[in-house]
């Protein structure tokens, strides 16, 4: 199992390119079931969800081939409509075959989903959803299976905002009789990213971006080329990891505009940040001032950025609290920052973390995506040797990190080892 070992207390100089959003690559390449034809799909990041992604949709008939960042795709012979468990409990994303499928092809089997361990995540927003818009769901045996002749558009009330129901409803939606109506819609980024692929594969979409998109159902999509926008997770990241151990960044390829909580949160700690269309430059000479933060649906803070502005609390000036509103189990990688002598208490969905000058090298284990970048950074300003334990969490949804930071001043290797039989 692989593993990260970090030599801590360097600052971060250079340059580093920002890759393709793993959450917008996703819901495109499975849009690609509702396309009768090849579609190719550019800046998609190589990461263990895109291959298991393109593994699920294999699984279904649809040919794939990645050359460099860009992907081939053709779903004109899809001769199988199940999602299977095997592979859908790696990634909850997989839910996202769904809609396509009972779009295209009036019937779909999917497992129930798996993923990170950091809240139940249902569907059942999903489902209520494709069943107004005229499909017959059963649970059997932990699959959801849906029926429909062809769906028929509608008006969508979600009770929550939830990203990935926003995207399989207007996927769905794209191929229904009609117009349909999502309200309460996920408003992220990726969903617009999602939202202008399939205008370039020829569906009609208005409203993304705000909280009600309305779709209108057109009888096929066709091929087409379509570019996946740049990680604003990834950019988050790297910019804390300045935050925190100091230093000169300048990323490259990435969406300042997207990004506006985050940046906002960094300026509060003292980040001095420098902007233009596609590029940030980052420079920190000091120690991080504590800041408060509030997790919330886009545009507010990002729950995927979470744990990496605690672990720049952790060394710094003062006492900020961290609120968690989108999941209930996303303070797991409390404990493992404690063993690198972070002072933290956490009650319920609130963490107190008082800032100590330095934090000291330990053997940590990643509990998910987003923890194990958290830990990271924190074992990049820890002083002596951090070893990251359980790092395929963070291959999920980062592409050659270590390889990254190392290009930027870091002390930072992937460590194999052999398992005894």
């Amino acid at each position: 199992m692989d593993k990260l070992l970090i030599h801590g207390g360097l600052q971060l100089r250079g340059e580093l390119p920002v890759s393709g959003a793993k959450n917008a690559a996703l819901p495109i390449l499975c849009a690609s079931l509702l396309v009768p034809g090849p579609m190719r799909v550019s800046n998609v990041p190589s990461l263990q969800d895109v291959r298991t992604t393109l593994a699920l949709l294999g699984r279904m008939g649809v040919r794939s081939s990645m050359q460099g960042d860009a992907v081939e795709l053709d779903a004109s012979q899809v001769t199988h409509l199940e999602a299977s468990y095997d592979l859908v409990k790696t990634m909850r994303a997989s839910i996202l075959v769904l809609g396509p499928l009972v779009a295209r092809f009036g019937e779909a089997r999917v497992s129930l989903p798996g993923g990170c361990a950091i809240g139940q995540r249902p569907v059942d927003q999903h489902i209520k959803g494709l069943q107004l818009l005229g499909a017959q769901i059963d649970i059997e045996h932990g699959y959801v299976v849906a029926r429909a002749s062809r769906l028929k558009g509608t008006r969508i009330v979600t009770d929550m905002v939830t990203v990935t129901g926003t995207e399989n409803l207007m996927m769905a939606a794209t191929l229904a009789e009609g117009e349909t109506v999502i309200e309460n819609a996920a408003r992220e980024p990726e969903v617009v990213d999602l939202a202008r692929a399939l205008v370039a594969l020829g569906a009609r979409i208005e409203g993304a971006g705000t909280d009600r998109i309305v779709v209108h159902g057109v009888p096929a999509l066709h091929g087409g080329e379509v570019r996946v926008m740049s990680d604003r997770i990834e950019a988050g990241t790297f910019l804390c990891a300045v935050a925190a151990t100091g230093g000169d960044l300048m990323l490259t390829g990435c969406d300042p505009a997207a990004m506006d909580a985050t940046l906002d949160k960094l300026r509060e700690a003292g980040l001095k940040l420098e902007t233009g269309s596609n590029w940030i430059r980052a420079r920190m000479d000091r120690r991080p001032r504590a800041i408060n933060l509030r997790t919330a649906p886009y545009p507010g803070l990002a729950t995927d950025m979470q744990a990496q502005f605690m672990a720049v609390n952790c060394v710094a000036e003062g006492t900020g609290v961290v609120t968690e509103t989108i999941f209930e189990n996303r303070f797991m990688h409390v404990q493992e920052m404690r063993r690198l002598g972070a002072d933290i208490d956490a009650q319920g969905n609130t963490a107190i973390i008082r800032g100590v000058p330095s934090l000291s090298g330990a053997i940590v284990m990643a509990t998910d995506l987003r923890a194990s970048a958290g830990l990271v950074i924190a074992g990049l300003v820890a002083q002596g040797d951090t070893l990251v334990d359980r790092i395929y969490h963070l291959d999920r949804g980062y592409e050659r990190m270590e390889r990254k930071l190392a290009s930027a001043g870091a002390s930072i290797e992937r460590v194999r080892t052999v398992t005894e039989a």
